[in-house]
């Protein structure tokens, strides 16, 4: 049911247009959704009741679920289970309820999803489907209010059903989806950190996606509604101090109002200054009575069902009916349906509990505690419990709750959420007396537990953090199967953060613990575990032994899962490994097998090598739809941030890079950095090679903020290749060997292999600016000085050869990586004795796989090498299509280093500056649009849901590429250009 007023709706005519301009579109089956923000009191919640109002007038069911603030504990899904219930309650909807009992779990009804994605996977379907057989029965508005104080489960959810459920258009003959989505949240709420940040950055850039932003009200829209606030005439005098007191807000304006005695003048002393205090005005005009239901509602929260209000506040039925309609009849409460009571505002039950005194606030938390505890509540009131028992210093009942809060957050599949309350029974347990903490949980478990579902939820630090302490809590008197189950959990997080000589180390302690008779699943995943470590570490004997043992023991116990981890494995272990086809199809088999048992972690650990295995071979057409096929299944599965997901994220942003489609890689970081947590910034690195490739001069930094904080073999890999690549640019053939040097020392300072197989890369890299350098001295005479870099080239050559012949995996490299040995030839000729006609041939062939700029470069050199040989005519053919590419692709310095050419070796005419038209990403021409405006970094920042420091960074390769001093003349060059159209008024 929509929420009623008893005032008048003024102003907000253009923003309820919009909204129910979407509600005519989602009637006619043009599914959409908008995310309302404003300030507090601005005016959200009364514009969706309007527009929800419009809605049921014109035939739609309205749905509405509340997020709350329960400060440092979460009810997951709550907002969802609320929706849930007035399904559930509206006899219409029930054959479809019955046909999707997946969601059953958010109704307290039918077995949990349990800790496997594939359970939560399945909720999130079914919640889509059910929604989606709702919309065939009628059109469907659903609202979210307080998207703020969202749990993360709630979140992972939206963002499911937004992006891949009930939004997208139904496939060829099924019918549309009559819906719209109006989801609230509090725009100043929203600090730097604020989790729902990312979320917003995400969805905003859905095309079904839009936003609304309810500014402050205009003064005069203010001034009409308090005038039509009261049947009486208001003072001219009041009406405008109270306008300049509002400041827009309409919540703040009808207050002030309402806390006037009869048309005092607010310019009195008596005045109030905040809004704080003129809501405790508000309410002192109340009976005692309806005071102290007011205060008992507040410690309940925004909402409190009625019959938990009567037993708490303890009144005769006939004086709780008074006060309550009291409250309602002053717009301080609203009831519902349902029989429950909700402040009219949020600010209303903040100001009303922070009035509270300390004593009488622990009181009434212990009332709520105790009430919530009684049989026949629900579990999940679990999580509010433990609230309550906390405020009210109860620690015995707030562990016991905590830990049922856990298990049901497990149970709906909310691993963010179990992982808090875990962590809060941990916290809890030294304070608790032995003899009232539960007899069936222990620290050690406890801490193993926590550490699972925070790599669940995507913390792998986190998960290793919890790991340690549950190793450090188990000690010396530890049965040997725990011992064990807590060594190979650590030795899989930390190879998770790349830790992987300790992961090693920890698997064989976990496997040396357990005797391989009988079967055990224990043993069988501490194998499982083990083999992986062993294979990190280059003891392949071991591993392969080990797996094939584990494999028979697996199939003996029908554990299928491990099963397919460990044909994963063995895959890397044999002749037919990932690059070849029958490889691929024993990774096939592996990843129905995970798909077949519900491990979703195992199913991504195969489609990440298939892909991978692909792409090594060059096949990065086949690696695409792979990569397209496992972070669909990541979407779906709520684990966009697991380790695997993350891998396939940076191995899609290389093969675009790779391909040359810079643009759509740069569009994808730009969006991922927004919702990715910070240490998954390699998933994001290839844009950094576009960076370089196109001579932005922020790129040095972003690499070395790559860098920063706790190793990561990716971001070490993919920052060490950026900064040689850039040292190489810039002829200094000093840092370009330094950095190259520091990377592989640093990436082999975590494997057993010297031989990691970005060498060839980093070599060829870094053997062009020693190449330039050598020729550079011997055209000067100093030949000493040339002989030295030859020298040097040859080191880095050798270190190529012996790489690609025998990389990391102990294999020859495939495409990728013989191509890279080709140019790593090419350029210790040149540096040798001066470019080889016959070497650059060599490279271009072998670039042709596939990297149009790779093979751009090789051609430029080739261009270069045949210009020495006086085939000019060739020559000049190479340049082109080199220069070519390198428009293309937007590659600045490649470009001026092929006109450079063509002018030295007199070519071809080079074009002008007028035949070049920047190449702007779609990121940078919606920054150009809005610097057009007149728009400040940070208005830039809040309106593309991206930071006022990457906005700057746009701002500055705008005026880079454009060739612009000011932003004011980026802005002129941008109207002359046609990149930006001015509006009717002109720019």
């Amino acid at each position: 049911m929509a929420q009623t007023f008893g005032t008048p709706f003024i102003g907000r005519a253009d923003e309820l247009a919009r909204l129910t301009g979407v509600l005519e579109r989602a009637k006619q089956g043009d599914p959409r959704a908008v995310l309302v923000a404003g300030d507090a009191g601005v005016g959200k919640t009364r514009t969706l009741a309007e527009a929800a109002a419009h809605a049921a007038a014109t035939g739609m069911t309205v749905l509405t679920g509340h997020c709350v603030d329960l400060g440092d504990v979460g009810l997951p899904y709550l907002p969802f289970t609320e929706i849930l219930g007035a399904l559930a309650a509206d006899e219409r909807f029930a054959p479809a309820l019955a046909a999707h009992p997946a969601v059953g779990p958010l109704l307290g009804v039918g077995p949990g999803t349990g800790a496997d994605h594939g359970g939560r996977l399945q909720l999130f379907e079914g919640l889509a489907g059910l929604l989606a057989a709702v919309t065939d029965i009628s059109p469907l508005l659903l609202v979210l209010e307080d998207l703020h104080w969202a749990d993360q489960s709630s979140r992972d959810l939206l963002r499911f059903l937004l992006s891949r459920g009930v939004l997208q258009r139904p496939a060829a003959g099924a019918s549309a989806h009559r819906l719209a989505v109006f989801a609230s949240y509090r725009a100043d709420d929203l600090h730097r950190r604020h989790p729902l940040r990312p979320l917003l950055a995400e969805l905003i850039r859905l095309p079904a996606v839009d936003r609304l932003e309810l500014r402050p009200m205009p003064d005069a829209e203010v001034a009409r509604l308090v005038r039509a606030l009261r049947t009486d005439p208001v003072p001219d005098t009041t009406v405008t101090r109270i306008v300049e007191r509002a400041e827009g807000n309409a919540f703040y304006a009808e207050e002030l109002l309402a806390a006037l005695p009869g048309g005092v003048d607010p310019a009195s002393p008596a005045m109030p200054s905040g809004l704080a205090d003129v809501l405790l005005i508000r309410i002192e005009q109340l009976s005692e009575t309806a005071q102290q239901v007011l205060r008992t509602a507040a410690v309940a929260g925004r909402r409190v069902e009625h019959d938990l209000l009567r037993d708490a506040v303890q009144l005769p039925e006939d004086a709780l009916e008074s006060a309550l309609r009291e409250a309602v009849g002053r717009q301080l409460l609203v009831p519902d349906e349902a029989g429950a009571y909700s402040f009219r505002h949020a600010l209303t039950r903040e100001a009303v509990y922070a009035d509270l005194l300390p004593g009488e606030r622990v009181r009434l938390h212990g009332t709520f505690a105790g009430l919530l505890a009684e049989n026949g509540r629900s579990a999940r009131s679990a999580a509010e419990r433990a609230h309550h028992s906390r405020e009210s210093h109860d620690l015995a009942d707030a562990l016991t709750a905590s830990l049922e809060a856990a298990d049901h957050a497990q149970q709906v599949g909310a691993p963010a959420e179990e992982l808090r309350h875990v962590e809060m029974a941990l916290e809890l347990w030294p304070a608790v007396d032995a003899t009232a903490r539960p007899g069936d949980g222990d620290p050690v478990t406890l801490t193993l537990r926590a550490s699972a579902a925070a790599a669940r939820a995507g913390e792998s630090h986190r998960a290793v953090h919890l790991t340690r302490a549950a190793l450090a809590r188990a000690g010396s008197d530890a049965d040997s199967e725990l011992a064990a189950r807590v060594r190979y959990t650590l030795a899989g997080n930390l190879m998770r953060i790349d830790s992987l000589k300790a992961a090693f180390t920890y698997s064989s302690e976990a496997l040396a613990m357990i005797p391989e008779e009988p079967p055990s699943y224990t043993w069988v995943w501490a194998a499982a575990t083990h083999v992986m470590a062993a294979r990190y570490v280059g003891r392949d004997e071991d591993a392969e032994r080990v797996a094939r043992q584990a494999l028979r023991t697996a199939e003996q116990l029908r554990l299928v899962d491990a099963q397919a981890d460990l044909l994963v494995s063995l895959v890397g272990l044999e002749p037919d490994n990932r690059r070849t086809r029958r490889g691929r199809d024993r990774l096939r088999q592996a990843r129905e097998l995970a798909r077949g048992s519900g491990n979703v972690p195992v199913e991504m650990r195969a489609l990440y090598n298939l892909a991978i295995g692909c792409y090594e071979s060059g096949d990065l057409d086949e690696c695409l739809s792979w990569l397209g096929e496992g972070l669909d299944r990541a979407r779906r599965s709520g684990l966009v941030s697991s380790p695997y997901a993350l891998e396939q994220r940076y191995l899609q942003s290389l093969v675009l890079y790779t391909l040359g489609r810079w643009d759509e890689c740069v569009t994808a970081a730009a969006s991922d950095a927004e919702r990715l947590p910070a240490a998954a910034g390699f998933a994001t690195g290839p844009a950094l090679y576009v960076a370089v490739a196109r001579g932005d001069a922020d790129a040095d930094d972003r690499a070395r903020a790559l860098l920063a904080g706790p190793f990561d073999w990716l971001a070490t890999l993919i920052g060490g290749i950026a900064l040689t690549d850039a040292a190489a640019l810039r002829g200094d053939a000093d840092a370009a060997v330094g950095r190259m040097r520091d990377t592989i020392g640093a990436l082999t300072g975590n494997t057993a292999t010297d031989r990691p197989d970005v060498g060839v890369r980093l070599a060829a890299l870094a053997l062009s600016a020693v190449a330039d350098t050598a020729v550079e001295l011997r055209l000067t005479g100093d030949e000493a000085g040339a002989r030295r870099w030859t020298d040097t080239a040859a080191e880095l050559v050798e270190t190529a050869r012996v790489t690609a012949d025998r990389g990391e995996d102990g294999s020859r490299q495939g495409p990728e990586g013989l191509a890279w040995l080709a140019r790593a030839e090419a350029e210790w000729l040149r540096a040798h004795s001066g470019p080889d006609v016959s070497a650059w041939e060599k490279a271009v062939t072998a670039f042709g796989y596939g990297d149009p700029y790779e093979l751009a470069r090789c051609r430029w050199r080739l261009a270069e090498a045949l210009l020495a040989a006086d085939r000019r005519v060739e020559a000049a053919e190479q340049a082109r299509e080199a220069r070519g590419t390198a428009v293309r692709l937007g590659a600045e310095p490649l470009r001026e280093a092929v006109d450079a050419l063509v002018r030295r070796g007199r070519l071809g005419e080079a074009p002008s500056g007028a035949d070049r038209s920047p190449v702007l990403t779609a990121r940078e021409s919606d920054v150009l649009l809005l610097l057009s405006r007149g728009r400040t970094n940070r208005q830039i920042g809040e309106e593309l849901f991206i930071s006022g420091k990457t906005a700057s960074v746009h701002v500055s390769n705008i005026l880079a590429k454009l060739g612009a001093a000011s932003r004011t003349e980026a802005v002129a060059i941008a109207y002359r250009e046609g990149l930006v159209t001015p509006g009717p008024d002109g720019p």
